[in-house]
């Protein structure tokens, strides 16, 4: 049966104005899109310490990371009392920043200071695991950037010498120890608000860059290869949500698509990974567009029996401001939870650690496997190759 003429112009334009208003909706409003209710996490105390804790050196700042990590170990109560590198241009930059700390003559000055208890260090890559092994030798703990470890058998050295010296051997993941939604969906997680963790996808976009890139970032034996590097924090992601202290590679693939000026750089990765406690799958690249207002649109998707947990870690292209964002789905409804001032507590667990010889920041196994399952899935990867 036809509708008559004036219902039907009533529908139409009913069905106009929806569409209109639909245009004017602001993206993932409370009760739009999904009825998403928001929240924001309230801000901890900031806690202050009235003399330092502990005192630390850095050596080696060949990546930016190390003012993250120097200004970590400082919030948990650290005082930066000196460094040594062998560039002058890193130093006199890290000396603008850090004018309280003094310029060590060499790395052997630092090591022989007894009052030191804890190195960090960005150095290039593959010279990071053999400073930590001579730093645990020499009486101190140790906090590198990551990949803390590049080769197998620099695992075993490090896997030794840890075990013989009792000293903490700490890589700062820092997409998950440095990111305050992350450190919100582990608390999360923990509380059972999706259930059991089965799957975790992490996705680890960076923008390349190539003029402001040192010359060891091109060479694959110094930077450890896509997979070992910017993939290595989510294999920590992976085996921290899914409680899997068991892994093994399912499968690895890496290659150098775009960029034939750097023969020895790889710009994509992925692996699929399956553990005792959940699988994972991973993939990372250097695929960033300029158009993007941050460096990578970093996520992490957690996949529990009861619901689901997605970060946006550095930027949510939907439309809300700045990073930390995460979103829950469970059996009742769907949480968007503003992380921006969620306590970042790795730096004070890690001083705590140094004191206390225990293991609250992160697990000395948990974190050296993180380490050996980035290197074998790089070391496991078949090559890609694409037609022209």
């Amino acid at each position: 049966m036809k509708k008559p003429a004036n219902q039907r112009r009533n529908f139409l334009k009913e069905s106009a104005a929806s569409a209109a208003g639909l245009l004017t909706l602001p993206m993932f409003s409370t009760d739009s899109f999904g009825h998403i209710k928001t929240e924001k996490v309230a801000p901890s105390p900031i806690i202050h310490y009235d003399t330092p804790r502990i005192k630390f050196a850095v050596i080696g700042m060949n990546h930016g990371h190390i003012y993250g990590q120097v200004d970590a170990v400082t919030r948990g109560g650290g005082q930066l009392v000196s460094y040594y590198a062998k560039e002058a241009d890193l130093v006199a930059a890290f000396a603008k920043r850090y004018p309280q700390a003094k310029l060590a003559s060499s790395e052997k000055e630092i090591l022989d200071d007894k009052s030191i208890q804890l190195v960090l260090s960005s150095a290039i890559a593959n010279e990071r695991a053999p400073l930590g092994v001579r730093v645990m030798k020499s009486g101190k703990d140790f906090m590198s950037d990551k990949p803390g470890i590049t080769t197998l058998e620099q695992l075993a050295e490090v896997r030794k010498v840890q075990k013989q010296t009792g000293r903490i051997y700490s890589i700062m993941y820092s997409e998950r120890l440095e990111n305050r939604a992350t450190v919100k969906a582990g608390e999360l997680v923990k509380a059972g608000a999706i259930g059991k963790v089965i799957q975790t996808i992490g996705m680890g976009p960076h923008r390349m860059n190539p003029k402001t890139r040192p010359e060891w970032f091109f060479h694959k034996e110094q930077f450890g290869g896509i997979i070992c590097d910017i993939g290595s924090h989510q294999f920590d992601q992976y085996l921290y949500f899914t409680n899997s202290t068991q892994a093994e590679i399912v499968a690895s693939q890496v290659g150098n698509t775009h960029y034939p000026q750097y023969p020895d750089f790889e710009d994509f990765g992925d692996v699929m990974l399956r553990g005792n406690g959940g699988m994972g799958y991973i993939r990372v690249d250097w695929f960033t567009p300029d158009g993007l207002k941050t460096w990578g649109d970093g996520r992490l998707t957690i996949l529990g029996t009861d619901g689901f947990i997605e970060i946006r870690k550095n930027i949510d292209i939907g439309g809300r401001e700045g990073g930390n964002h995460l979103f829950l789905t469970d059996h009742k409804e769907t949480r968007y939870i503003d992380c921006t001032q969620q306590e970042l507590p790795y730096g004070r667990q890690l001083v705590d650690d140094v004191l206390n010889r225990t293991e609250t920041a992160m697990p000395q196994v948990h974190c050296l496997l993180a380490a050996e399952l980035s290197i074998k899935a790089q070391k496991q990867a078949q090559q890609i190759h694409l037609k022209a």
